[in-house]
């Protein structure tokens, strides 16, 4: 008996995300992607219509993973520094993890090429820095933050700080864990926004 529609497609995502990690995208092929999995090149089309629709579950699968995280910190009962902090280090986990992330978010086929996952990307991008706006605005008045503190302004700056390092690990060929930046980020970060 074959493998399940959903559990074939996990297959070809992660497949994908490997092969972004060790090539790039420019080359990576829907018969290398088959070749990964074991399965002739035209089942791929099976379960996708097309590469660009490969590459959209693939920032789409990345995207539940990363905000389920924050899903997860939200409903915890502990103080909002504490699950900045821990939200740092999880994602930069989960993207240590999954090498072809940056590779795939970061290329030219998603940020020149294809106007619907640039869009896909810009949007999930969005959602990331709401919450983390909302977790700068729980800390602000709470006590934990500095009640001066722009949460958006703030969150925007975070999200720049996770995509430089990310971008600054994958032009450096993944030569060294990255979830070991967390705690330099947030030595950054914390006095920036503790209450003074």
């Amino acid at each position: 008996m074959g493998k399940s529609h959903d559990i074939r497609r996990q297959e070809i995502v992660e497949a994908t995300l490997e092969l972004a990690a060790e090539q790039g995208i420019k080359n990576l092929t829907t018969q290398a992607i088959a070749t990964r999995v074991g399965i002739a090149q035209p089942t791929i089309f099976r379960h996708f219509k097309s590469r660009d629709a490969i590459f959209g579950a693939v920032v789409g699968w990345a995207a539940d993973h990363l905000l389920q995280v924050l899903e997860q910190l939200e409903h915890e009962h502990t103080p909002p520094d504490d699950r900045l902090r821990r939200l740092l280090q999880q994602q930069l986990a989960f993207i240590g993890k999954w090498r072809g992330i940056p590779r795939v978010v970061f290329s030219d086929r998603l940020q020149v090429e294809s106007p619907a996952l640039k869009a896909a990307v810009r949007e999930i991008y969005h959602r990331l820095l709401v919450r983390i706006a909302d977790l700068l605005e729980e800390g602000r008045v709470c006590g934990c933050f500095r009640a001066d503190l722009d949460v958006e302004q703030g969150a925007r700056y975070i999200g720049a700080l996770l995509q430089g390092t990310v971008m600054r690990w994958s032009i450096q060929d993944f030569s060294y864990p990255l979830e070991t930046e967390a705690d330099s980020l947030w030595s950054f970060l914390r006095p920036a926004l503790e209450r003074r």
